[in-house]
């Protein structure tokens, strides 16, 4: 997987994913699982620096990925 994501990015979806999972803690029924879910997504693809919806649309916000 070639990453396809910049810094400021997966900087954005790590804080988000951890937002999200803290909220799981607040919540109850459904939403709690769609945070989760949501919250999980966020902080791997942040984490891994590879978004497969970016790759299917072509979308590439890692500069060093653009030579």
């Amino acid at each position: 997987m070639k990453k396809n994501e910049g810094k400021l990015d997966r900087i954005i979806r790590v804080v988000l994913g951890i937002v999200l999972i803290i909220a799981l803690f607040f919540v109850d029924g459904a939403l709690k699982i769609i945070l989760g879910v949501i919250g999980a997504v966020l902080l791997i693809t942040g984490v891994l620096g590879f978004c497969g919806i970016y790759k299917l649309l072509g979308i590439n916000t890692n500069k060093d990925g653009k030579k």
